[in-house]
């Protein structure tokens, strides 16, 4: 007698003959290849990537509670800290995460420059990355308005005025984000539609940014690509691991900044209801802004102030075709291992410039620092492209 036939089991591949999704994450977040010589530089990516995450979060149900109107805004911000269940909390989470989140953009951006990551075949990631950094920043910017304190009002003001200089194009830029000539109720209704799409914009980018990624590989402290599988190890679970217990100390420093150290959110002038008859006696930025602040008032001349301040970016973005050396890690660059930690010095003086009044000692600090920034990107990098090429 013939065994009875079996019916065909259903596939357990059914979804993913038709959507690989599973397929898909498998292989690149589980199977693929990493370098074998990646260090914890390597490990804030995925800080920033948990960080925005949080950011998003406590966004979304600070909006629920905030009310874009100058009139109410810097009341509801109040109600938010005193009456809202939880409010104190999702508001230092959402001030907290700002703070670390450039905190660890300006390191990620730092190991880039350190190790060449801007380099052939990377330039896209690089350049993905910088716009990244840019749609972060104007996030930021439209965000710091919001609570509608003296110093978001004033450092807005200073902002727009800025802008506003710029032949041709400025005052009609700064009109349309505006509705007008000073900051309102058109305004403030704008900058808060303005945050709240960025925000979900930033996840686009963030999906194009690791996409690129993954198309080109990472790079590693040695600045050789792996030519063999042997020279590299699955992300999961040898990097998982890493980036996970790295993730631990991280959210350890973020949550003392938001339970023990709420005071380093935010500026005591931002406490106190905007009063657009009342100045500051010193208007400062947040600290993440602080350098770009300290370059812009370091020349007499506003325009030329907003000029140098967008170039101390804009050479970020030229910096592919700057250095054309092959050679990646600055380690193995005797000239750029020399100046680079300058360039790096240089970045944190213009921050602390940048929190100080605009006194004379400051100002030379600052004029020394933004040259010598400029001095790295457009003179040396060159240069020592050159000598490597020819020796």
């Amino acid at each position: 007698m013939p065994a009875p036939t079996r019916k065909p089991a259903p596939s357990s591949n059914w979804l993913d003959r038709r959507f690989p999704i599973r397929t898909l994450l498998h292989r690149e977040y589980v199977t693929f290849p990493m370098p074998r010589n990646l260090n914890a530089l390597w490990s804030f990516g995925a800080f920033l990537i948990v960080t925005i995450g949080f950011l998003i979060a406590s966004g979304l149900f600070l909006a629920i509670n905030y009310t874009p109107d100058i009139a109410q805004a810097f009341a509801s911000v109040e109600a938010i800290d005193r009456q809202v269940p939880s409010g104190w909390f999702l508001r230092s989470l959402h001030m907290g995460g700002v703070t670390m989140l450039f905190a660890c953009l300006y390191i990620h951006l730092g190991r880039g420059l350190w190790y060449g990551s801007y380099k052939a075949p990377r330039e896209l990631l690089w350049l993905t990355g910088l716009g990244l950094m840019l749609m972060v920043m104007i996030t930021a910017f439209a965000g710091y308005v919001l609570p509608w304190g003296q110093m978001s009002y004033w450092g807005a003001t200073v902002i727009v005025n800025a802008m506003r200089a710029v032949p041709l194009f400025g005052r009609p830029v700064s009109e349309l984000l505006l509705g007008g000539e000073g900051l309102g109720n058109i305004a403030l209704h704008r900058l808060f539609v303005l945050h709240f799409a960025m925000a979900f914009a930033i996840l686009g980018a963030i999906g194009v940014h690791v996409a690129t990624l993954h198309v080109v590989k990472s790079n590693n402290p040695s600045g050789i690509d792996p030519a063999t599988p042997r020279q590299t190890l699955p992300f999961h679970p040898y990097y998982t691991s890493r980036d996970a217990f790295a993730l631990c100390l991280f959210l350890m420093v973020y949550a003392g900044l938001v339970f023990f150290l709420p005071d380093l959110l935010t500026l005591a002038d931002n406490y106190v209801q905007a009063n657009p008859l009342v100045t500051p006696r010193d208007i400062r930025p947040e600290w993440y802004f602080a350098p770009f602040y300290a370059i812009l008032r370091a020349v007499p001349s506003r325009l030329s102030g907003l000029f140098l301040a967008c170039g101390s970016l804009a050479v970020l973005f030229v910096l592919p075709a700057l250095d054309r050396s092959p050679v990646r890690p600055a380690t193995l660059r005797p000239l750029v291992r020399l100046s680079l930690p300058l360039a790096f010095l240089s970045f944190i003086l213009l921050g602390i410039a940048g929190m100080h009044p605009p006194t004379e000692t400051w100002l030379i600090v600052s004029r020394f620092a933004m040259a010598w920034w400029f001095i790295h990107f457009l003179v040396v990098m060159p240069l020592a492209s050159e000598r490597e090429i020819t020796s």
